[in-house]
């Protein structure tokens, strides 16, 4: 029986001493699962609450503005922001600025006065289902509430709001996932292609023999680019063309902005790459380096989970993440049918973290050759 567990220790104690000695190791099996913990336990907010709601009040009366200090009071509208017109309301909400509208018509307290029923139209952004069920429900809910206060002689409720889903009237969940899964596709397939390509060149040896001729580091860190970036182009248009036939979403907005938008993008998760590359030593470093942006990606983009329901340090890192404003583009685009003047800030943001990230991937790269 002892004759089986020969050696047994000295291997066991083998193994201790790699694993405390190899401080990736340590973090990948201490740190992350902490850091998942906190990421769920704070972060993640499956309750709807403050949604941005735009505001058309025609009526400017003490009974619309009652109406509306019982929608601010149930926490599920947040009224940020007022519109002067119709035109006004819809284009808040297509632009994302806002995720539900209130209109209340100008002959709202003329209808309660004189015993008939007002009429109060809610807009609801249907590219997010979980947003739209909540809003809908809320608003009835606020609608009763007020009814209740003053019914009728002949038990009709005197207010009645009508919602309306824009975008994605049938709420279907395609519609709300894909779009957004797109970003997440990508970011892993690109992220992972070329971290691993660099590292295992760096493995062979003939990352080596790359700095020895005349390439400079920033024609290196591109040239490696745009390969990949070609690749996921072409993956981008097998999967648009996929969750049109298969899935039926819809692209209400330009194709062509849509690809136009996505090179901020791609340029971005390229340059993140080649950053994880240039810290890791293997492959297998550079796998658990890259697989860790896929949580925040998931969890913090705005993806699942609502930003404005984050606490605020969670919304400060939201900011920091790519995919937080592609799936905006993403989302706007093919539901909302939203155009460049609405989304140029978004791409802005893209261009400038894709530079930096190159940048910063070509300055570490001449940092590890001189060492």
């Amino acid at each position: 029986m002892r004759g089986l567990f020969r050696g047994l220790v000295p291997v066991c104690r083998k193994e201790f001493l790699h694993i405390v000695r190899d401080p990736g190791t340590l973090f990948f099996a201490l740190l992350i699962p902490i850091l998942q913990l906190f990421l769920f336990g704070f972060a993640v907010d499956t309750n709807v609450r403050q949604i941005p709601t735009v505001v058309l009040d025609e009526s400017q009366t003490q009974e619309s503005r009652r109406l509306l200090e019982s929608f601010a009071g149930s926490d599920v509208f947040a009224l940020r922001s007022y519109a002067t017109s119709p035109e006004g309301l819809y284009e808040t909400i297509r632009s994302g600025k806002a995720r539900a509208g209130i209109r209340i018509p100008f002959d709202y307290a003329r209808r309660l006065q004189d015993g008939t029923t007002a009429t109060v139209l809610v807009l609801v952004d249907g590219s997010d289902s979980t947003v739209a069920g909540q809003a809908m429900s809320t608003s009835t809910g606020v609608a009763l509430k007020e009814s209740l206060v003053r019914v009728l002689p002949d038990g009709t409720l005197p207010i009645e709001v009508r919602p309306s889903v824009l975008y994605n009237p049938a709420t279907r969940s395609a519609n709300f996932f894909v779009p957004g899964l797109i970003a997440i596709l990508l970011q892993v397939m690109i992220i992972l292609l070329i971290a691993l390509s660099l590292v295992r060149e760096r493995e062979h040896g003939t990352l080596e023999q790359l700095t020895m001729t005349p390439v400079a580091p920033l024609g290196l860190m591109v040239g490696k680019m745009i390969p990949y970036g070609v690749l996921a182009f072409g993956e981008l248009c097998a999967i648009l063309t996929v969750m049109r036939v298969v899935f039926l979403v819809p692209i209400h907005g330009s194709v062509f902005l849509l690809l136009a938008l996505s090179a901020p993008f791609l340029l971005t998760v390229l340059g993140v790459g080649l950053v994880i590359s240039t810290r890791a030593h293997t492959q297998a470093e550079a796998f658990q380096l890259a697989m860790g942006t896929i949580l925040p990606s998931v969890f913090l983009s705005g993806y699942i989970f609502l930003i404005e329901n984050m606490p605020l340090f969670f919304r400060g890192i939201s900011q920091l993440i790519p995919a937080t404003y592609y799936i905006e583009i993403l989302r706007g685009i093919i539901l909302r049918g939203a155009g460049m003047g609405e989304l140029w800030v978004q791409a802005l943001v893209l261009t400038l973290m894709g530079c930096a990230a190159i940048l910063v991937a070509a300055r570490l790269f001449v940092k590890q050759g001189a060492a």
